[in-house]
């Protein structure tokens, strides 16, 4: 309704004039010290201040605006608004204007709006003030409200209260009123303003309208050190690393030299990207304009090199930081998780609890994954247990997942499915996912019936769930089971997700889909994973076609699994990296069980290492052994 009266506004009222820029609003910006202290001093400051008032007999406004600033509670901000009452100031707008930012301030929009309300005079800085306060609060009913009665004003509007009422759509990803402001900003000149087009950018990369956002960026005027870091980060978030990676490359040839800020979210593109070589030339640069990372860009540079598969530089990373807080250990023992090493995991966590740093859920969380991840089934009921009896920490369902995810893949699935029916928070599909995972694993069937109806009613949609069960029965050879799940996901128009898989290489990834033809050295790339597989079979490798899922000839079996994204994004990397260098390969889907195989033969008869970053965690493979155990 609101949306339908604001359209009606813009499209009725086309006399309002163009921008002007109010000065005041500059001074109104909100700040997030809270300043509470103990409530006894701050009675005894009121008395002292109300005194001090009262005993002057005609205060200028300017020692009233000093008077609020120094306000440390809402009862001084109350006694002061009462003197101004009495003194027969409230007409004196700059100074409402900071009474009003006071009370919101202090979170008293109640207060707040009954003395904008009664505002004899309002100029944008009163409705910046009133309407951010609304949006800081989460109020975004009365904000939206607000920003529509600052409309119908006539009043100018101004490039402090757009980015609030912007940031407010972004945050509940409403790209239906997003748009609606966007082109209030366009009517009011206000579209190409740098604080607001960044506004804009990053409200249509949160609401996942990358094309949007990216097309605002392109045409924009000026774009800042912040206009980049914003548009990098949405790439990376979209899911597109590669381009954040090239735009920060085009922000320093632009001549702006990156902040800790832009530094982070590079950082953190790189780690979604994989992208080893680009990770050493990042920490290169960290290097020559930074003596040592600070905390948060420290543990995002550990995280980066983590998920480039390089667990050993991230290990230095962390030890040659000068500070490191909760969030930086729970970093730490997670990558030894999704490495394969949960033990170095389990035994980082008392050298933490040495440091006197006090772990929190998402420490706990990782120590779990850490353990499910490495089959230390003891340990991980230990830390469950610990969790709750030592440091007073609630299981949540992340938790609870990861003790489901341990005692399915350690075969103790009436156990997992007992801890499911009995806990007390809410199941989501990550739950239910990791129990059927382990189904799979197990063969087990009936219950893996019991958890796809379950994930079929959170989410009808996701492909993964229906790929999983159809593959469960197809391993049990229920064909008639496999065809009516083919059934149902084409009557929802629900699509497989297509394996594919990035190897790197000659400073760039190249990506193969299963059959894949597209590369331009595509018949070399066969004819050499041809010539390797009958070398493999020579050293004991036996294509395992449990892993085709389809009921076809196992001459047709053998054709799919040769041509798998693994193994094609492999033979290039034989191809085309260098003897002494590892092969890094990243899968979007989890390896298969052939593929695993095969990539630990070609190791051994090759002499080469390979590290494999799959949907769930790395694999380290050396002389045709893998970090994961052949347990993941």
């Amino acid at each position: 309704m609101f949306i339908l009266k604001l359209q009606r506004l813009f499209t009725t009222n086309r006399s309002i004039e163009g921008p002007k820029f109010c000065s005041v609003a500059s001074a109104l910006q909100f700040r997030d010290d809270g300043g509470q202290t103990n409530h006894q001093i701050h009675e005894h400051n009121t008395s002292i201040l109300s005194t001090q008032i009262q005993e002057t007999p005609s205060m200028e406004p300017r020692f009233y605006v000093s008077a609020l600033m120094n306000c440390k509670h809402l009862q001084q901000i109350k006694s002061i608004h009462a003197q101004l009452s009495v003194n027969g100031l409230l007409s004196d707008l700059l100074l409402i204007n900071k009474l009003l930012y006071m009370y919101v301030r202090y979170n008293a929009l109640d207060d707040a709006y009954s003395l904008f309300d009664k505002m004899p005079e309002r100029n944008a800085a009163s409705w910046s003030v009133m309407i951010g306060g609304f949006a800081k609060a989460g109020n975004y009913t009365n904000c939206f409200e607000t920003f529509r009665e600052y409309i119908k004003s006539g009043e100018h509007l101004d490039v402090y209260t757009l980015p609030s009422v912007i940031r407010v759509c972004r945050d509940r990803k409403d790209l239906k009123m997003g748009r609606l402001v966007h082109h209030i900003a366009h009517k009011f000149g206000l579209h190409m303003n740098t604080f607001v087009c960044v506004s804009l950018v990053d409200m249509y990369a949160k609401c996942g309208i990358i094309d949007d956002a990216r097309k605002l960026f392109d045409i924009m005027p000026e774009r800042d050190l912040t206009t980049w870091t914003v548009m990098i980060g949405a790439c990376a978030a979209s899911g597109n690393a590669n381009e954040s990676l090239v735009l920060f490359d085009q922000m320093r040839e632009s001549g702006l030299v990156p902040d800790k800020v832009s530094m982070v979210t590079i950082v953190n593109a790189c780690a979604k990207l994989g992208a080893m070589h680009k990770a050493k030339l990042i920490h290169d640069l960290i290097r020559t304009q930074y003596r040592s990372p600070d905390v948060i860009l420290g543990t995002a540079m550990i995280d980066m090199y983590a998920k480039c598969g390089s667990i050993d530089t991230a290990r230095q990373v962390f030890d040659e930081m000068p500070q490191r807080n909760v969030i930086t250990w729970s970093t730490m023992i997670s990558a030894y998780g999704y490495h394969g090493q949960g033990q170095k995991a389990l035994e980082l966590f008392p050298i933490m609890c040495k440091n006197k740093i006090t772990p929190n859920k998402i420490t706990f969380l990782s120590l779990l994954y850490a353990c499910s991840h490495s089959g230390l089934v003891k340990d991980g009921l230990q830390i469950f247990s610990q969790m709750q009896d030592e440091y007073f920490i609630n299981p949540d369902v992340k938790h609870y997942t990861c003790m489901v995810d341990l005692l399915g893949r350690a075969g103790r699935l009436n156990e997992a499915f007992t801890m499911i029916k009995n806990m007390k928070v809410e199941k989501d599909e990550g739950l239910w996912s990791a129990f059927l995972a382990a189904c799979r694993v197990y063969n087990q069937v009936e219950m893996a019936q019991k958890a796809a109806e379950s994930l079929l009613e959170i989410n009808p949609h996701n492909p993964s769930h229906y790929i999983m069960l159809s593959n469960i029965y197809a391993k049990a050879a229920k064909w008639d089971d496999v065809a009516k799940i083919r059934v149902q996901m084409n009557g929802k128009n629900v699509k497989k997700t297509p394996g594919l898989t990035w190897v790197e290489a000659h400073n760039t990834f190249y990506k193969f889909s299963s059959g894949d033809r597209t590369h331009c050295e595509s018949n070399a790339i066969y004819e050499k994973l041809e010539r390797l597989i009958g070398k493999l079979k020579v050293n004991g490798y036996v294509p395992d076609t449990d892993f085709v899922l389809h009921d076809v000839s196992e001459e047709v079996k053998l054709g799919n699994l040769y041509a798998h994204s693994e193994k094609l994004a492999i033979a290039y990397g034989l191809m085309s990296v260098p003897k002494g260098n590892p092969i890094r390969v990243t899968k979007n889907l989890r390896v298969c069980g052939d593929c695993h195989t095969f990539i630990k033969v070609v190791s051994r008869v090759e002499g080469r290492e390979i590290i494999v970053r799959d949907a769930k965690r790395f694999h380290h493979v050396m002389d045709g052994v893998c970090s994961c155990g052949d347990y993941w």
